[in-house]
């Protein structure tokens, strides 16, 4: 009989980032939002 597979679940980026989404979604849209009113204010 063949040994049991013992080899480790392979590694997943999706999994790694979902858990830090609260923190970086709502800095990401501050940031848009900065950029955007810098455009706004240097193009006025």
């Amino acid at each position: 009989m063949s040994a049991p597979h013992t080899e480790a679940q392979p590694h997943d980026a999706v999994e790694a980032v979902v858990p830090m989404i609260p923190f970086v979604l709502p800095i990401a849209g501050a940031v848009l939002i900065f950029l955007l009113a810098f455009i706004a204010v240097s193009m006025a």
